[in-house]
């Protein structure tokens, strides 16, 4: 018989790289359940997008509920009032006092590239300069933002012109704040005029970069230099939006508002929906028909997004994000006493991540991460690595999780890594 594995290999592209062979039977909340029957804990929630947990009730009862009324019909054809209503909750609640309008896409990328056309639309520039390690999609817009080549540009030719990048601040790697306004500044000085800059776009925590967070300096100092030039601020909060960070958007943590943010992953709770929200005034620079898509705003995904919201508040997932935060770091702290391979445990909220090291070397071990992540994989918890170097394994468990399976989750990391070790 031939097994689902030789069946995927023979039948899906090999550029659809995959993190386990788990082949999903069904899942509730935190746990997934294969199709013999083993049972996983899911520590990745399809990559920050089930904060709310697998299968939550109001979520599935609010696209039930759709379902019986219609499924499509092209929010730019025959229009629908929970599209609007789901806008104006996004205009209320995206960070910054303006005036704001909101577009609904399908995907993350798709946010970005929107981003892009409407702050180009806006300004009548074309630069938009993005950071080191940074991951925007993988349309080619997307391609050209991301800084990281493999794998994601390898193989697939030109990057469209006009995007630049300046290195990240992170201190673990020798960069600091001020270098990293310096480079920026030195960009501006040899590669691009500033006044020719659209837009700079920037993850307030880097997600497949490694789960970096922007020092609060170095976003305020962002969004001076965006002031002084003209510049528009983007946030791409796909992967730190709706209480991953134990706020609402991530971007609440620093105090700073952005002229666009894009969203996606978590905002309908596994159905596909994306969002640009932003400035009144530069949201309506592109004219009638320049925005827009065929499944963008998909009635179910409005539905599942509505109910997202209420859950959100309902369930007090903000603080709660905080809580499981602390308590997944405080057990890091205590496992890296045993552990001297761990040289850093960070991130806001429930958007946590663990670094590694080889302890002879004291360079970035992609080698002990992944082994890790293999330990943890067949003790039944499912984790993701990330990071430039492969280094990190980041933690994003459904903010609803269990607190039994919380903790168990706690004891197979830390039985992962102390054989890791060994």
């Amino acid at each position: 018989m031939t097994s689902l594995t030789d069946r995927k290999n023979a039948a899906i592209s090999r550029g659809v790289g995959m993190t386990t062979q788990v082949y999903a039977e069904r899942a509730e909340n935190a746990e997934i359940f294969d199709k013999e029957g083993n049972r996983y804990i899911d520590f990745a929630a399809g990559i920050a997008v089930v904060n709310t947990g697998h299968r939550h009730p109001k979520v599935i009862a609010a696209v039930k509920a759709q379902l019986d009324r219609f499924t499509h019909t092209c929010h730019q054809v025959v229009p629908y009032e929970n599209y609007v209503h789901l806008a104006e909750r996004l205009n209320a609640i995206v960070p910054g006092d303006f005036a704001k309008k909101t577009i609904f896409v399908t995907t993350g990328a798709e946010a970005v590239e929107n981003a892009v056309k409407i702050a180009r639309a806006a300004t009548g520039r074309q630069a938009v300069v993005a950071f080191g390690g940074g991951f925007h999609g993988r349309t080619f817009m997307g391609m050209a933002l991301t800084g990281k080549v493999v794998p994601y540009k390898v193989g697939f030719g030109a990057m469209p012109a006009d995007v630049f990048h300046a290195p990240f601040p992170i201190e673990l790697h020798g960069v600091t704040v001020e270098q990293s306004l310096s480079a920026l500044k030195k960009l501006f000085a040899a590669d691009v005029d500033p006044a020719r800059v659209a837009a700079i776009i920037i993850e307030p925590v880097q997600g497949e970069g490694g789960f970096y967070p922007v020092p609060t300096a170095f976003m305020k100092a962002l969004r001076e230099i965006c002031d002084q030039h003209g510049i528009l601020l983007i946030a791409d909060e796909v992967q730190t939006g709706f209480a991953r960070t134990g706020k609402l958007f991530a971007m609440e943590h620093h105090g700073v508002a952005p002229d666009l943010t894009t969203m996606a992953k978590s905002l309908a709770g596994g159905f596909p929906l994306a969002a640009v929200t932003g400035r009144a005034e530069i949201m309506d620079a592109p004219g009638p028909g320049g925005l827009g898509g065929t499944y963008g705003g998909n009635p179910l995904g409005i539905a599942a997004a509505h109910a997202v919201l209420d859950v959100i508040a309902e369930e007090n997932l903000c603080e709660r994000a905080n809580q499981l935060g602390n308590r997944l770091k405080q057990r890091l702290a205590a496992i890296r006493e045993k552990a001297p391979e761990i040289v850093d445990i960070r991130g806001p909220g429930f958007m946590n991540a663990v670094e590694f090291n080889d302890v002879r070397t004291n360079l970035p071990s992609a080698e002990f991460a992944n082994k890790v992540r293999l330990l943890a994989l067949e003790k039944g918890l499912i984790l993701l690595t990330c990071g430039v170097h492969g280094n990190v394994i980041r933690f994003l468990a459904p903010i609803t999780i269990q607190d039994e399976v919380f903790a168990e989750a706690l004891d197979t990391i830390e039985a992962s890594i102390l054989e890791a070790r060994g």
